[in-house]
């Protein structure tokens, strides 16, 4: 990134009042990265995960306009609820979409912005842009699945090429609930390799990622669970393929060659979206990522 337009950062906290938590208001950490001007339609980037923070996203600076990332709620330097481990009832979807549309009134950008979503980051990008909000210039979804029951079954058909044994041993600690021990973990990794990253060493800020679900995994375990490939959670029946086609916002939707996100897990919003671009990357994974420029 070129430091004169990143010299240019403003961070701070949004105070994010959630009802059923009146005592213990969220406050969400954002960053901006440029100069938000009224002639310049800035980019908002939500993260994947859920449970990850923003520092990955950073690199979308430079496309060189203003860049807003921010921790959702229970990550990173945002509020975080652990006591909240397992309350599907309070980790719901609406949550994110209220904490986005907090940041949006709180930086003043509700009447334009731009929007991209990576992962988890671009299923709460698109079902915000299916409320089709009047100040939604134009969506980016980046390896975002429109329905979470196709992303399992691609996930199956994808652990079917890692090696025999790594296939063995997710599926003992999954039949045995030993998904927290090393060896799976290090299933996981492999996994990982193939069709998240396949830079090594992993760039620092995926690494801190990692890093941040590890130290908190209250997020991701409780609306996900243990991994990619095995969701016990809530997300498990996520779609937004009944309201893809409510999404007018001129829409790019990206993959990867060899990413998690294969192609028939974003076919619906293909097929759904009346102004949307699809762009696959060749011998890209799910992170596309590149020291020095963004891949989207």
């Amino acid at each position: 990134m070129s430091s004169s337009h990143t010299d240019d950062i403003t961070e701070g906290f949004v105070q994010f009042n959630i009802p059923s938590l009146p005592d213990k208001p969220c406050h969400t950490y954002y960053k901006v990265i440029g100069t938000l001007a009224s002639d310049t339609t800035p980019l908002i980037a939500l993260h994947g995960g859920p449970g990850v923070n923003h520092e990955y996203l950073n690199i979308l600076a430079d496309l060189r306009i203003p860049l807003v990332v921010y921790d959702q709620i229970g990550t990173g330097k945002s509020t975080h609820y652990p006591e909240k481990m397992g309350d599907t009832s309070f980790w719901v979807e609406q949550l994110f979409l209220d904490e986005l549309d907090t940041l949006l009134r709180h930086l003043g950008l509700q009447d334009n912005y731009d929007l991209a979503g990576h992962s988890w980051g671009g299923m709460l990008a698109a079902r915000h842009a299916a409320l089709q909000p009047k100040g939604l210039r134009r969506l980016v979804l980046m390896s975002a699945p429109a329905d979470m029951q196709l992303w399992i079954q691609s996930q199956n058909r994808l652990r079917k090429q890692l090696p025999q044994t790594v296939q063995d041993v997710m599926a003992d600690h999954e039949a045995n609930n030993t998904t927290e021990s090393k060896e799976y973990q290090e299933a996981m990794g492999v996994f990982y390799a193939h069709f998240l990253c396949r830079l090594d060493p992993m760039p620092e800020p995926i690494v801190n990622g990692f890093a941040e679900v590890a130290k908190d995994p209250t997020v991701y375990l409780t609306m996900n669970g243990p991994s990619e490939f095995h969701i016990t959670g809530p997300l498990a029946n996520w779609s937004i393929v009944q309201d893809a086609h409510k999404i007018t916002a001129p829409t790019l939707i990206t993959n990867g060659q060899f990413d998690e996100a294969q192609d028939e897990v974003i076919v619906p919003f293909l097929k759904e979206i009346a102004n949307v671009k699809w762009v696959k990357f060749s011998n890209s994974v799910r992170i596309s990522y590149s020291k020095q420029q963004p891949l989207f």
